[in-house]
């Protein structure tokens, strides 16, 4: 199947009201068919893993596309450049998170690209490096702690940003690298309580609704478990 095949199956699966509930939840609602994830999930299946393929369905600019090629690549065929490339096209939070726990996880750059994109000021590539940090605190099961401690400091410099897509991204890289093991929960439990004090509305957010999850018996139960 090549890319026009592919592009005409996703077209046969729109859903404009689909399209209309993306967009009630910041989804760009541009060059998007509303085609759901279990169906990507299925067709991505089907096609199995084909780098040049992925590269084509990305070049297409269709939201769903775009998805589908961040579930077919193959991460050891994937350069920075090309992260850096994709990177810079991210205009909705789902094509950037469904793109950081797909594919950018899995890859080489992985931990390089997640503190050098939470440096950056463009809102959706800030989001992409801590995203990339909630993916690889979460997939990474055999990484060594000091990596996500090396994170805690890009979460603790970056929690006063305003912007709701930066701060939730935040967020989620706090909360998944505490739920790792006891050592890291307790150095994001620590980190949480010194971002709640600075003089930032977004900052105590951040801090206050981690640390709900991370002090809450359920995950200190699993975690001692």
């Amino acid at each position: 199947m090549d890319r026009n095949d592919v592009l005409k199956r996703l077209k046969s699966h729109s859903n404009p009201e689909a399209v209309k509930g993306m967009a009630r939840f910041g989804i760009n609602p541009n060059n998007t068919y509303g085609v759901s994830i279990p169906t990507l999930r299925k067709i991505a299946r089907e096609l199995g893993r084909n780098h040049s393929l992925s590269l084509e369905l990305w070049e297409s600019g269709i939201h769903e596309a775009r998805i589908l090629a961040s579930m077919i690549d193959i991460p050891e065929k994937v350069t920075a450049t090309q992260m850096d490339k994709w990177v810079r096209d991210f205009d909705s939070w789902d094509v950037c998170d469904q793109t950081c726990s797909n594919l950018f996880d899995k890859t080489k750059a992985a931990y390089q690209k997640a503190v050098e994109w939470s440096l950056r000021h463009e809102e959706f590539t800030k989001r992409a490096g801590f995203a990339l940090m909630a993916a690889l605190a979460f997939h990474d099961k055999k990484a060594p702690n000091a990596k996500f401690l090396k994170f805690l400091k890009a979460i603790t410099r970056e929690a006063t940003d305003e912007r709701n897509f930066v701060r939730k991204a935040v967020n989620w890289a706090l909360r998944q690298i505490g739920k790792r093991n006891l050592e890291l929960n307790r150095a994001a439990v620590r980190t949480a309580k010194q971002i709640r004090k600075m003089p930032s509305k977004n900052a105590r957010w951040i801090a206050s609704d981690a640390l709900r999850e991370l002090t809450s018996t359920s995950v200190q139960k699993r975690l001692r478990e």
